[in-house]
């Protein structure tokens, strides 16, 4: 057995533009104006306090009305807009997905900065309920990179650490995938230099995931 797990945010989805408008918004609403989009991508990832803390250290006091400003308008956007739009899916992503799901041999499993509200949503948006066996979100653990996320999917799995992949686009999936002694892949198209991330694997399409989840993991029976 094994579990391959994801990033959301830049690793199966696109949604920079409704994070960066959202972030706008929050700011907006305290009279401030928001960080540059290459700021806010880099924090892409970490739960939302953190993310404010890294973002405006000075505007400590307001952290909580930035939160909450920021998931206000989010889930605006998308209610708006529609899922596809909102946060399209990368290029071969269900296809990767559904080749993996197919495997009894594979388990398939999620570890994303996104709310539990936020997942569900997306992963009703796109027909996806159920197939994660384990879901960890930013709601029920430490921020990236602590690698909390990734031990739940491992005691929810029974599996162990050379048993998983995490398959994630920023420094802070794989930080947190080390701290857990597991195995990475990068990916080239998200929000965090792919040169900068230190992957066991680098794929630049997902056409590439499956032999490299293969290589790290062994080809199941």
């Amino acid at each position: 057995m094994r579990v391959v797990i994801f990033d959301v945010d830049g690793t199966l989805v696109d949604s920079q533009d409704d994070i960066c408008a959202a972030m706008g918004a929050a700011f907006g609403s305290i009279g401030q104006e928001a960080p540059g989009r290459a700021e806010i991508c880099a924090i892409v990832g970490l739960s939302l306090p953190e993310a404010m803390r890294v973002l405006a250290p000075e505007l400590s006091a307001h952290h909580v009305a930035l939160v909450e400003g920021y998931k206000a308008s989010y889930m605006q956007l998308r209610a708006d807009k529609g899922t596809a739009e909102s946060s399209p899916l990368y290029d071969g992503a269900l296809e990767a997905l559904a080749r993996l799901h197919a495997e009894d041999e594979t388990l398939l499993a999620v570890a994303t900065g996104k709310s539990r509200r936020g997942l569900t949503k997306l992963l009703e948006g796109y027909g996806l309920t159920g197939y994660f066996v384990s879901e960890q979100v930013a709601d029920h653990h430490p921020s990236k990179p602590h690698p909390a996320m990734l031990e739940a999917v491992l005691r929810e799995t029974g599996l162990a650490a050379h048993q998983a992949v995490m398959v994630g686009d920023t420094r802070f999936d794989m930080e947190m995938a080390r701290a857990a002694g597991i195995a990475t892949v990068g990916v080239r198209w998200g929000y965090h230099d792919a040169n900068t991330l230190q992957a066991d694997k680098l794929i630049s399409h997902f056409d590439e995931l499956h032999a490299a989840v293969n290589d790290l993991l062994g080809v199941p029976a």
